[in-house]
């Protein structure tokens, strides 16, 4: 069932259970930590330790197995900041990541890019001897499962992030990221609740592959693959969701539910919704209510490991607390496949895409983008 956006004396959906086990939108929820935490945080010093002791911590970088040491330093751009979202399975399970983005911050730090890399980009990935991994070709999600293997012990997750930034780092051109988080499914679900849903515009009807309108799973086709049962539907307008519905709406990507563009579609409502939670999130129910706040906080706190190279996740929200999302550019890099059907091997970025990176190490995306308004993934 979906919920219209509801008016003066309307109630909001109340319809929270379900929420499927899916990770790609956790990169999102990463995002808006990022950018708005230091916004809301300013003036509320008792939430400040909360939220930085909530907040996992991990040697993402392989920093401190190079001896690098530990050092506090005032945080400013440009930034480069990778973000991954994983579905933490069971722990002997080598991780792999469902969603990859990249948020660049210019010297500035009063906007940001944000840019998704294809998780079946087919890429070079590096030699990382400490997984013992030789070193290949292949879809730049299973970078982090490479990485992760640790002889004699269960996959190590913060290790696989390590070996996916370089491979990153690689198709980009740049030397380091000057941080990164891994956000896992866990806290999604609270802080859509305690926001009380998400306003958000949909560009056109969808309808879902994974849930009735109820919000139940829809049961799997006895007669192959796929599912049957009725469909949960998304109209196009301005919508209120809830969180089982906003989760199952930014996981669609098939055709023939209303995705014409599939995974590049999937990549932009993601977007799309990053902007409309930070939206939520600074809206006078949230900021102005301590209680509320605290539970937002805290429920983000426990979804994310962050690793800021020797900068906390609080230092780096109130270097990015000037950010609005009205100065959020949402990418679209363009791409397309490497052979279709079972000869499909992956995803290639198109030449101009290189373009784009070239502008962003040079700190030009401004003008870049006045060149090339086709790599704009509008929110609305």
């Amino acid at each position: 069932m979906l919920v219209g956006k509801a008016g003066k004396g309307g109630g909001k959906s109340s319809i929270w259970s379900g929420v499927p086990r899916w990770a790609r939108t956790c990169t999102i929820f990463g995002v808006v930590l990022m950018v708005l935490s230091g916004a809301v945080l300013v003036g509320y010093e008792a939430l400040l330790s909360r939220y930085e002791g909530s907040v996992g911590k991990a040697d993402l970088f392989g920093d401190q197995a190079a001896g690098a040491q530990e050092r506090k330093s005032n945080v400013k751009g440009p930034l480069n900041i990778l973000l991954v979202g994983i579905d933490p399975r069971n722990p002997e399970t080598p991780p792999l990541a469902d969603s990859i983005m990249v948020l660049h911050v210019p010297e500035s730090l009063d906007r940001a890019y944000i840019f998704s890399i294809p998780r079946d980009l087919y890429v070079d990935i590096p030699k990382f001897d400490k997984a013992g991994y030789r070193g290949g070709s292949g879809k730049i999600n299973g970078a982090m499962s490479h990485g992760s293997i640790v002889q004699g012990e269960n996959p190590s997750t913060p290790q696989g992030f390590e070996l996916l930034a370089k491979t990153v780092q690689k198709v980009i051109g740049i030397d380091r990221f000057d941080a990164g988080a891994i956000i896992n499914f866990t806290g999604f679900q609270k802080i859509v609740d305690a926001m009380g849903g998400v306003d958000m515009y949909i560009e056109r009807e969808v309808r879902s592959e994974h849930r009735e309108p109820d919000g139940t799973h829809r049961k799997g086709n006895p007669n192959g693959a796929g599912y049957i049962g009725p469909q949960a539907v998304y109209k196009k307008g301005d919508q209120h969701l809830s969180g089982w519905q906003a989760l199952d709406y930014v996981r669609q990507r098939y055709p023939k539910n209303g995705v014409p563009d599939s995974d590049y579609g999937r990549q932009r409502h993601q977007q799309q919704f990053i902007k409309a939670m930070v939206n939520q999130a600074f809206s006078a129910d949230v900021v102005t209510n301590p209680i509320m706040l605290d539970r937002v906080i805290r429920a983000a706190g426990q979804s994310l490991t962050f690793n800021g190279r020797g900068s906390s996740v609080v230092d780096f929200a109130i270097a990015l607390k000037g950010i609005r999302s009205e100065n959020v550019e949402l990418i679209k890099l363009p791409g397309e496949g490497i052979g279709t059907g079972s000869a499909y091997r992956g995803e290639r970025l198109l030449p101009v895409a290189d373009d784009f990176f070239a502008a962003l190490r040079d700190e030009q995306l401004d003008a870049f983008m006045l060149e090339h308004p086709e790599f704009r993934n509008k929110a609305k």
